[in-house]
């Protein structure tokens, strides 16, 4: 039987298209990753961050990179109507915080998953936020299907692996539920185990069945009775993933080149991005 849980939905900007700004298309090509710009970078005292050399992206071209980064802008009033909360600033938070010791007994908070040939962090990171949830709420350890919603939502979020709105994710959640991962899994199951991870896969087709034959689609379902955002305010944030758990954050992905002044170091350092990412940890220390 499916479950009902209050969501949350976490958009701290208004997410960008999938796109890394301050790129021309001729630099496609180029790696991502470049070893001047981090000296530049870690040169400049007031650029206000570190830059450092990711492994896992290391040899990713800007193209490669682009196709991975699943988060289109959402329409224009389809905020307009999703309730915003709020926290008093009266709540006393602790200097530190992990969701992951917090709900030791869910494993689910913290694993790392991977999308592979295609743009669909949008849907990952609502599907993990949510299972978290019904660990955290219900007691319920479950996994649930990012094939699901990457597949059966249609147009109403976007273009599957070529991107989709966060928002509508949850709002799939509370209009039509996800089915469990057993029911539905993910449909790239390989993952990305080369450098690009090319090529990219087109989204995959809804089929409305259970892998298993034994097993009714519809009984799999697992649904939300709402869901709502969060005010960007750093405590507001803080103070859900303290109460309520993990949260999906929608943020700007900008490329910092070797020949910017200082002025543009500091317009240009890390920002909330166009990608996805589950929240749920904080240290003040």
């Amino acid at each position: 039987m499916g479950g009902e849980l209050l969501l949350a939905l976490l958009l701290v900007s208004a997410a960008a298209a999938p796109q890394v700004l301050g790129v021309g298309n001729g630099d496609n090509h180029m790696r991502i990753i470049q070893e001047d710009i981090i000296e530049t970078v870690n040169n400049h005292p007031s650029a206000g961050w570190t830059a450092s050399r990711n492994p896992y992206f290391s040899n990713y071209t800007i193209a490669q990179f682009k196709h991975i980064l699943g988060v289109k802008p959402a329409p224009q009033n389809a905020l307009s109507n999703v309730p915003v909360k709020t926290y008093s600033r009266s709540l006393e938070l602790p200097k530190e915080f992990d969701a992951r010791s917090a709900w030791s007994r869910c494993s689910t908070i913290g694993n790392i998953l991977d999308q592979g040939h295609c743009g669909s962090c949008w849907a990952f990171g609502a599907v993990e936020c949510l299972q978290d949830r019904f660990c955290i709420h219900l007691n319920m350890s479950i996994l649930l299907s990012v094939n699901d919603l990457l597949a059966c939502c249609g147009f109403m979020c976007g273009d599957g692996c070529d991107g989709g709105y966060p928002i509508e994710a949850w709002r799939y959640f509370v209009q039509n539920g996800v089915v469990t991962d057993e029911c539905d899994p993910y449909f790239d199951p390989v993952g990305c185990k080369h450098p690009g991870c090319e090529p990219a896969y087109p989204t995959p087709k809804c089929e409305k069945k259970c892998k298993e034959q034994n097993q009714v689609w519809q009984e799999k379902k697992h649904f939300s009775i709402d869901a709502y955002r969060i005010n960007s305010d750093p405590h507001d944030i803080m103070a859900e993933v303290y109460k309520n758990g993990p949260v999906e954050v929608a943020f700007t992905v900008y490329e910092v080149s070797k020949d910017m002044t200082k002025a543009e170091q500091e317009k240009h350092k890390p920002k909330n991005k166009s990608g996805i990412y589950s929240n749920m940890l904080w240290d003040h220390s």
